[in-house]
């Protein structure tokens, strides 16, 4: 029976975090200890303490980008210290014999684990393009001290193969629980003016520089020009300390006088009743998403998929059979693939049950809990 120690750079329930309780859920299942370190409160925390393993908050100096000046360095620089402090007397106290890092962001593993000489997996769900020092600084860090590095798409591998050693890569596609995107939940069109007699064209995600809210509501703005009977949802919220993205994206919705057209929701946790109320799901990222689970979420629930062509959406969806893979730079081009499922309802249904097909097949929990669980019992 492994001890493993699991850090994670966010305490919300957003896709990271989802796989992340199902990765610990299933160790747990398989009679490991596990032992959390989280840096904040949040909603992921019931859900992990309701798995049987413990808890401790401590702050971990997760890197994010607001960080990438000098002194947000040098901040990080000295809450890793203590992080590091810490996790290394954690354990030893635990006999951990596995550190489990789970995304980029999360540096600090890595030392601990190195310090102490216990094993260190990677779990990566970046695909990291710029600033290309931090690149650099990021592939041959993990190179050097992750014994393995668990990828989530080919997308991912094919972005840090120039750093990492193909004999450390595994491949682990996601997959999620999708019991609650395969009932017949309640929707939640009482919320959306005029819900019930319009095209529903929705996004959800954390709102930020890349996941593009802006670029949707270019596309919003396109499709407007010539049809009424459509209205656009937006979920989500921004990481603590970077509001700002969300402000931006409210003063563009009232630039362009979209405020009738578009309902903004904010945090939600009822996720499938969400899905269940749209009529086509748009991902549109400018820059490539790794594996979105978000993805995962709205193929199970039948809906018809538009998603920028990069990233792991490439893997997941099948363009123009389960959805539309569109240019992640020009929203009228976009907007003109969205509107063949506007015109055409037929389509829209079909493609959506072809999606839920897909899915359940080629990403199944069963297979991901499996293959997650045995990367720490073939040792």
């Amino acid at each position: 029976m492994a001890s493993i120690l699991m850090l994670h750079g966010s305490s919300d329930l957003y896709g990271a975090s989802k796989i992340f309780l199902k990765s610990v859920t299933a160790l747990k299942a398989a009679g490991h200890e596990v032992y959390i370190v989280l840096s904040e409160d949040g909603p992921l925390i019931k859900g992990l303490e309701g798995s049987g393993a413990v808890v401790f908050l401590h702050k971990l100096g997760i890197l994010r980008r607001k960080y990438f000046n000098p002194s947000g360095l040098i901040n990080r620089a000295k809450t890793i210290r203590k992080a590091n402090v810490f996790l290394e007397n954690l354990i030893k106290e635990k006999k951990i014999t596995h550190v489990y890092s789970n995304t980029a962001a999360v540096l600090v593993g890595a030392l601990a684990a190195k310090n102490t000489g216990t094993k260190h997996i990677w779990h990566l769900h970046e695909i990291l393009v710029s600033p290309k020092w931090f690149v650099l600084l990021m592939g041959k860090m993990i190179n050097r001290y992750a014994d393995q590095v668990v990828v989530v798409s080919q997308a991912v591998w094919d972005s840090w193969k120039v750093w990492i050693d193909a004999s450390k890569m595994v491949l682990l596609y996601n997959g999620i629980d999708y019991d609650p995107y395969l009932q017949d939940s309640p929707n939640i069109l009482h919320e959306i003016p005029s819900g019930e007699d319009k095209v529903i064209i929705g996004m959800i995600g954390r709102v930020s520089h890349w996941k593009g809210q802006l670029y949707f509501l270019d596309i919003a703005q396109n499709l407007l020009e010539k049809h009424q009977n459509i209205h656009f949802l937006i979920v989500g919220d921004a990481y603590p300390g970077t509001d700002h993205f969300v402000t931006e994206m409210l003063a563009k919705i009232k630039t362009l006088a979209l405020e009738k057209e578009v309902t903004y929701l904010g945090y939600r946790e009822d996720i499938p009743e969400i899905l269940r109320s749209l009529d086509i799901f748009v991902l549109p990222s400018i820059l490539p998403d790794p594996l979105p689970t978000v993805i995962l979420e709205a193929m199970a629930s039948a809906k018809p998929v538009v998603a920028t062509a990069h990233g792991g959406a490439c893997e997941m969806l099948l363009d123009e059979e389960t959805g539309f893979l569109m240019n992640w730079d020009n929203a009228a081009k976009a907007a003109t693939l969205i509107e063949k499922l506007i015109l055409d309802k037929s389509r829209r249904l079909e493609m959506g049950i072809k999606g839920k097909k897909r899915v359940l097949e080629k990403f199944s929990p069963e297979a991901y809990q499996s293959n997650f669980v045995r990367i720490f019992e073939n040792d």
